[in-house]
């Protein structure tokens, strides 16, 4: 397997694949890099280089007790892009992954990037704050907090159906999909997972979003439930001075995966064009 070690001895696990202008898929909460098959596979197809990593905690990465965090998130990446030598990369971040994509851009990105992609993102702010009163109450994310520290088996079960858009009337569930989810979320370490939640829900991007110069390609779907798309991609583009959105009627969070070959065409066209 390929790993890379970092500065404070975490192992980071990567799948580095074809050559070509490099794509660096950042995945969600509380999954992997194999989060992104589906887009890998497409992507290498159509001659690019494609790079998915499993952060830390996650998947086949050291289940670490620290640096769950969104800094420390960035700068693994950072030292990853530094190892592989990845130039005019475009970075593209599902959900808390989107989160990453933005912190890494806005610290480390300059001169590496060229665009970046927001999927399904936690940007700018999930939490309800002072400055954020429409935001989503603490109380709920200390319900997903709860449910993974005593329940992970069957919290991160019952998780797919909202993630996938699978409680709604009509919606064709695929139980491969949800075993898959998770599969993925139960490689990874419960103490980093739980470290996430707080990562994923109160770190403020906004002076990120507002420092990117790069374009950003930001894409959301309008039935998300587990990240509101009025509370982030309505608010994200705001603070962006390059960017694109495309919102999907009825797409659901997991729109990646359940929506594959919509999203692939609109991300294709961005790293086009």
């Amino acid at each position: 397997m390929s790993k890379i070690t970092v500065k404070d001895g975490t192992e980071i696990y990567y799948k580095d694949w074809g050559t070509g202008q490099p794509l660096f898929f950042h995945h969600g909460w509380p999954l992997s890099g194999d989060d992104w098959d589906t887009q890998m596979m497409f992507f290498l197809a159509q001659g690019y280089r494609v790079i998915a990593h499993d952060r830390r905690g996650h998947g086949r990465s050291s289940q670490t007790a620290t640096g769950n965090e969104m800094d420390t998130y960035a700068a693994d990446v950072a030292e990853l892009v530094t190892a592989l030598d990845l130039q005019d990369a475009v970075h593209i971040g599902h959900s808390t992954g989107g989160g990453e994509v933005i912190r890494y851009v806005a610290k480390y990105g300059k001169g590496r990037v060229a665009k970046a992609v927001l999927i399904s993102a936690v940007t700018p702010l999930m939490a309800q704050t002072g400055d954020n009163p429409d935001g989503i109450p603490l109380s709920v994310f200390d319900g997903i907090r709860e449910g993974t520290a005593t329940q992970r088996p069957q919290y991160f079960q019952d998780f797919t159906m909202a993630f996938y858009g699978y409680n709604r009337e009509g919606a064709k569930i695929s139980q491969g999909v949800r075993d898959n989810w998770w599969r993925q979320g139960m490689m990874g370490g419960i103490k980093a997972h739980y470290d996430c939640i707080k990562a994923f829900s109160e770190t403020d991007f906004t002076e990120d979003l507002k420092s990117v110069d790069v374009p950003v390609l930001v894409l959301h779907g309008e039935d998300d439930q587990i990240v509101p798309f009025e509370l982030t991609a309505v608010k994200a583009v705001k603070l962006l001075k390059n960017v694109t959105l495309i919102s999907y009627p009825g797409f659901p969070h997991g729109m990646p995966t359940t929506e594959a070959t919509t999203i692939n065409k609109d991300l294709l066209a961005f790293i086009k064009s």
